[in-house]
């Protein structure tokens, strides 16, 4: 007796085939269609391969009615079973779609996110909706953690301290802005005078030097400024908030700083010295501008010619010739002059 066997990938079929021993022999016959076909003891191999199908849909049809019997629930395409439950099952991974930030473009200014929700909060820029309101002051805001670190005004709330002086603050980038106070870091640079600040805002408004830019204007008589604080001072000229007097010539002033400023030119007073020449100023922005011969400094520049000066002042007087501006006029003849020198010269004729 011999026997054969059959394997697949699946499954195993085992058949023994009575065969005498002359007849183990493999008798190969070609078809006229180029299929080889081979005969084994009287039975042919597409014969057994028709065996082993029909084999593989009885266990398949098997397979399905065991599925059936042991309650297997599908749910969006991952299996859930219970511990009775064969562990042979493969579970099919759930594919995820990649979030692409393009779905999510404010079709307003073109910016794009990462998701819905982050959308829906930017167009709050554009829409002016601010839906969280501050039941203490009114104040609204478009995200809740605003309205959150806003609370903190109202609940006096300064989670955030100075490891070195002790000083608590309610927000994070305070903290981060008042550290620089200790370190001395400066990571704010002006790239066409080379002077750093501690904080951004600073250079924005120092910037403002360069390019000449005054965006703080008075309402009653048209002067604009730089800063808001000095805006702010020019405004007590209207209201005549002008509370500091100077006790030795009546003169008064908005701000005790400009009370300070003014008392020197009665004492004479210079306490600003220069490390490099010995020569005292009375006021320490002064000494400022004068470093700036020693350090080679000249941080104004004229857009017109290149020239470049060591005060603002000068790049101011200098501009008039480029832009033809005589603001110095003769009340008697009414000749106009540049600068206030030539006016002065220009007076001697008339009383002399």
């Amino acid at each position: 007796m011999a026997f054969i066997k059959v394997e697949s990938e699946d499954m195993k079929i085992e058949e023994a085939f009575r065969v005498k021993q002359e007849d183990t022999e493999k008798q190969t016959e070609f078809h006229p269609s180029g299929l080889i076909t081979v005969v084994l003891s009287g039975m042919e191999w597409t014969d057994l391969m028709l065996f082993k199908e029909e084999s593989q849909e009885l266990n398949d049809a098997k397979e399905e009615k065991y599925l059936d019997e042991k309650h297997y629930d599908f749910m969006t395409e991952e299996k859930y079973f219970n511990c009775s439950q064969t562990k042979k099952v493969s579970k099919r991974k759930r594919t995820r779609k990649p979030v692409n930030r393009s779905d999510f473009t404010c079709q307003q200014c073109g910016k794009s996110f990462a998701g819905k929700a982050n959308l829906e909060v930017h167009t709050r820029i554009h829409t002016g909706e601010k839906p969280f309101t501050c039941d203490q002051c009114g104040k609204r805001f478009t995200e809740k953690g605003n309205l959150k670190i806003h609370m903190r005004i109202h609940t006096g709330e300064n989670p955030f301290t100075c490891q070195q002086c002790g000083k608590s603050f309610n927000q994070k980038g305070i903290l981060k802005s008042h550290m620089r106070f200790h370190t001395g870091e400066r990571p704010y640079a002006c790239l066409q005078c080379g002077n750093s600040f501690k904080h951004k805002v600073t250079l924005n408004t120092h910037m403002r030097i360069h390019t000449g830019e005054k965006p703080f204007v008075c309402g009653q008589c048209g002067k604009s400024f730089r800063c808001k604080v000095n805006l702010d001072c020019h405004m007590r000229v209207h209201l005549k908030e002008n509370s500091f007097i100077c006790h030795q010539c009546g003169m008064s002033f908005p701000d005790s700083n400009n009370l300070k400023n003014h008392v020197i030119t009665h004492t004479g007073e210079k306490p600003f010295m220069c490390h490099h020449c010995g020569k005292s100023f009375p006021h320490k922005g002064s000494l400022k501008i004068h470093m700036r011969v020693h350090n080679e400094e000249s941080p104004f520049s004229c857009q017109q010619c290149g020239k470049f000066f060591t005060v603002h002042g000068n790049l101011k007087v200098h501009m008039r010739l480029h832009t033809g501006e005589r603001p110095y006029t003769c009340l008697e003849c009414k000749m106009s002059f540049r600068y206030k020198r030539d006016l002065k010269h220009h007076l001697q004729t008339h009383s002399g």
